[in-house]
Order: C-alpha cells, then sequence, then structure tokens
C-alpha cells in the first residue's frame, strides 16, 4: 500500500473513532433533567414616531376624482420632503363605486390615498403633520422603539437573561440536594409588548389665524423588552 493510501487510511479511521465516540455521548443516557425558564425586562422609551395621513374624496367623475387625489398626495409628498430626518413613503391607494339607496345604480366614486411618515425627531414630525391637515386628513399615530435601540437593550438583557437562569439552576441544584449542574440546553428569544397609545385626533383640532392646526404635545410612552432563557440542566447528585 502507498504511503498516500495508509495516510488516508489512518485519517478515515480516525474519523470513524471520533464520529463513534460523539455518538456515544449524545446517546448516554441523562438523569435528574430539570427544565428552566428565566427571563429579564425592561422598560424601554419609544424613539421613533409614525404619522400616516390620508385624502379621501368623492366625485362623479372617476378620472378628475383620481387626478384631484394625485395632486393632493403629490404636494403634501413635496412639503414633507423639505423637513429634515422625515422618512416619507406612500401607503395603500384604492377607490370604490358608491351606489344608490337600492343598490343597483353608481351615483358616484369614492377614492383614498394614504401618505405614510416617520421620523425620531418627533417634535419635527408632530409640526410637519399638523401643517399638512391643510391638505389631507389624520390617520392615526403610533410610536415604536427603533431596530437598533431594542437591539442594544436586547444585548444588555441577554447577559441578564443567562445570569437569571444561572442563578436558578443554582438554587434548583441546592434544593434538589446536588452538588453541581450540567447545561443540557439553552434557547434565548426576545419579545416587546408594546403598551396601548391613544390614537390623537388632530384633525378635530382648529386652525389658528394663519390657517394651521396647532402640533399637539407628544407622550411616546415605552415598550417592555424582555429575553427570555428557556434550557434544561442535569443535576449531578452526590
Amino acid at each position: 500500500m502507498s504511503t498516500m493510501k495508509k495516510s488516508l487510511a489512518s485519517l478515515a479511521a480516525a474519523i470513524a473513532l471520533v464520529s463513534t465516540s460523539l455518538s456515544a455521548v449524545a446517546d448516554e443516557p441523562r438523569y435528574n433533567l430539570v427544565s428552566l425558564h428565566a427571563e429579564a425586562s425592561q422598560e424601554v422609551a419609544h424613539d421613533l414616531m409614525h404619522v400616516t395621513l390620508y385624502s379621501e374624496e368623492q366625485a362623479s367623475d372617476p378620472a378628475k376624482l383620481a387626478a384631484t387625489t394625485t395632486t393632493a398626495i403629490n404636494e403634501a409628498v413635496t412639503q414633507a420632503r423639505k423637513v429634515k430626518n422625515v422618512t416619507v413613503s406612500l401607503g395603500s391607494r384604492n377607490s370604490y363605486p358608491v351606489y344608490d339607496d337600492k343598490g343597483q345604480k353608481i351615483t358616484a366614486w369614492r377614492e383614498r390615498a394614504e401618505l405614510r411618515l416617520e421620523s425620531a425627531d418627533f417634535a419635527a414630525l408632530s409640526q410637519l403633520s399638523a401643517d399638512l391637515l391643510g391638505k389631507l386628513k389624520m390617520g392615526g399615530m403610533s410610536f415604536s422603539i427603533a431596530d437598533a435601540t431594542r437591539q442594544q437593550n436586547e444585548d444588555n438583557l441577554m447577559k441578564n437573561a443567562v445570569a437569571a437562569f444561572k442563578a436558578r439552576a443554582q438554587l434548583l441544584t441546592s434544593a434538589l440536594g446536588g452538588k453541581d449542574y450540567r447545561l443540557v440546553n439553552l434557547n434565548l428569544s426576545s419579545a416587546g409588548a408594546p403598551h396601548p397609545m391613544p390614537v390623537m385626533r388632530m384633525a378635530t383640532m382648529k386652525a389658528d389665524a394663519a390657517g394651521y392646526a396647532p402640533a399637539p404635545q407628544i407622550e411616546a410612552g415605552t415598550s417592555q423588552v424582555t429575553v427570555s432563557a428557556d434550557g434544561t440542566i442535569e443535576v449531578q447528585m452526590p
């Protein structure tokens, strides 16, 4: 047998031996298994504001109605893009017929188009939304945690969740009379539970002498970010 063939044969034998050892460890019976759950939570302030504005009109001529809606949305988009640090995007747009009382004849058409705004600058977006109420109506306002902020808080909470899991594992080991424990598996997961936010009806605000609605006071609120640690330990008895 050549030197290369001997080397390959030796390598194959070594791999087979390692595979057999790993399989034996995996199949090794485990006793005194305990499933544990621990978590770490933190209230995180919302740092992203979302506003939905819309144009909704009704007319007998669908072509003119579409043109009117497009003009209103385009003007609002142009105005919104002048404000720094505000992300502008178009939402849904749809039109539908309006029938007579008998539901047989189309008497008019109604069209609705949305404009969505997002920003971390609450004051700027609040004022922009108030200014745009001369052209559009308020659809809704909500707040959330930015992805980067959530990630940063989850990274910190992950350490706390693992520490809580280890503390609980040690506590249960002592309670069961064990001398130590071995970690069998551990899974980490995160979740955010947003608090209900009141809907702000800015469309009902009265305009000032210049024709602009006042910007509302903003209370962004918080969400609870939670990282959970679920796993299994094997308690080693004396």
